[in-house]
C-alpha cells in the first residue's frame, strides 16, 4: 500500500428532499422519518445513474489532472438498475468520462461494490509497475417502480447520485495506508430469502423487499447466529484495517460510515465501538442517504473538500454489503488539495 495514493475523489448529488416535506404527502412514513434520523434525501430528477457517476468522475479527472493516456483501469460500482437491460455501464462512463480503451469493468456487490472496486483496482495497479492510474466511479438511482427509496429496506433511506475517486501509484492528495476486506457468504440468503430462483427480475414481487427477505432467512437461521457473524465479520475488518496501518481506532481522525439510519448506526457502530457521532460523515449523511455503493467515496470527498480532514490526519472508511462484505481502508493526508480549498 505504500505506493498507492488517491490523487482526487468526486461527488455529484441532485438536489435534497427534506424529509418533513416526504412524511407530509405520504411518501415517508412518520416512525421511519423517526427512527432513522434522517433530515432529506439526495433525490434526482431526469439525470441516470450512469450519466451522475459520469459527472463526478470529471470532477474527479479534473482535479487529479489525470489525462486518458493515464487511466489503466476502469471500474464502475453500481446497487440497482442502471436504465438498460443487457448493457454494460462501465463503459459508457469510460466513453464519456475518460475518452481511452483500457479495460473497463462494473463491480456488483451491493453496497459494498465501490470498496470492492478500490480493492480490485489496488490488485491492479500493484501487479505491474507500467500501470499508473485508475478511475473508480458509482453510480445509483433509487425509484419506482422498481424500489421505494422508504420502504424497500426500512432502517435506511435510499439517495441518488454519483461518486468517483482517481487511485494513482505516481502521487496524490492521500496515502492508502491498508485496505481490508472480509466475506460471510453464509449470509447470502438475507437478501434472497426463500423465494425461489425467478426467470426474470421482480418475478417475484413488483418492488424490492429486503425486508420481507431477512425475515424469511431470519426464520431459518435465528437473529442469533446472524448477528454474531455480522458482528464477528465487521470486527475482522476493522481492526484489520487499522492493524494494518498501525492505529487504533482512537487515533484515527475522523471515520466515514455507511449511510444508514441513526437506529442502524447506533447499534453497529455508536454504541458497539463507543464511536462519537461527530467524528464520523453522520451529520452529512443523515443529509443526503444512503448512495448504494457509494457512501465510503462520497464520506471521504466531503470530509476533504469540508476541511474536516487535514494534512497529517487519518479517515477509516469503513463499508458493508449483501453478501455479506465487509471493506475497511485507512486513508492518510499528505496535503491539503488545493481543490478541496475551493471547493
Amino acid at each position: 500500500m505504500d505506493e498507492l495514493y488517491i490523487a482526487a475523489t468526486g461527488s455529484w448529488l441532485p438536489p435534497r428532499l427534506p424529509i418533513e416535506e416526504a412524511v407530509a404527502d405520504g411518501r415517508c412514513p412518520a416512525p421511519l422519518a423517526r427512527t432513522t434520523g434522517m433530515v432529506s434525501v439526495a433525490v434526482a430528477g431526469e439525470e441516470s445513474a450512469p450519466e451522475m457517476a459520469v459527472r463526478a468522475a470529471r470532477s474527479a479527472l479534473d482535479r487529479s489532472g489525470t489525462g486518458p493516456a493515464d487511466i489503466d483501469l476502469v471500474l464502475h460500482a453500481s446497487f440497482f438498475y442502471q436504465g438498460h437491460d443487457l448493457w454494460a455501464p462501465a463503459s459508457y462512463v469510460q466513453r464519456v468520462a475518460v475518452g481511452n480503451h483500457c479495460p473497463a469493468m462494473e463491480v456488483k456487490q451491493v453496497s459494498n461494490g465501490g470498496m470492492a472496486a478500490l480493492e480490485l483496482a489496488s490488485g491492479y495497479l500493484a501487479a505491474d509497475p507500467a500501470r499508473t492510474a485508475a478511475l473508480i466511479t458509482t453510480g445509483d438511482k433509487f425509484c419506482p417502480p422498481g424500489f421505494d427509496r422508504w420502504r424497500s429496506d426500512p432502517g435506511t433511506v435510499y439517495a441518488d447520485g454519483g461518486t468517483a475517486l482517481v487511485l494513482s501509484r505516481r502521487d496524490g492528495f492521500a496515502r492508502l495506508r491498508s485496505l481490508v476486506t472480509v466475506s460471510a457468504p453464509e449470509l447470502e440468503g438475507m437478501h434472497r430469502g426463500d423465494d425461489p430462483f425467478g426467470p426474470a427480475p421482480f418475478s417475484h414481487r413488483q418492488r424490492v423487499d429486503l425486508d420481507a427477505c431477512k425475515r424469511a432467512f431470519l426464520a431459518g437461521t435465528g437473529s442469533s447466529y446472524a448477528v454474531a457473524r455480522v458482528s464477528s465479520a465487521q470486527d475482522s475488518a476493522i481492526k484489520g484495517a487499522l492493524a494494518g496501518a498501525g492505529l487504533e481506532l482512537g487515533d484515527v481522525t475522523r471515520v466515514a460510515l455507511p449511510h444508514l439510519g441513526r437506529r442502524r448506526l447506533q447499534a453497529g457502530y455508536f454504541g458497539r465501538f463507543e464511536l462519537d457521532p461527530e467524528r464520523t460523515t453522520w451529520p452529512w449523511s443523515r443529509e443526503v442517504g444512503h448512495l448504494g455503493a457509494g457512501d465510503p467515496i462520497a464520506g471521504l470527498d466531503h470530509l476533504v473538500t469540508s476541511g474536516a480532514l487535514d494534512a497529517g490526519d487519518t479517515c477509516l472508511l469503513v463499508s458493508v454489503g449483501a453478501g455479506f462484505s465487509w471493506s475497511c481502508a485507512v486513508i492518510e493526508l499528505l496535503r491539503r488539495p488545493e481543490w478541496a480549498a475551493r471547493a
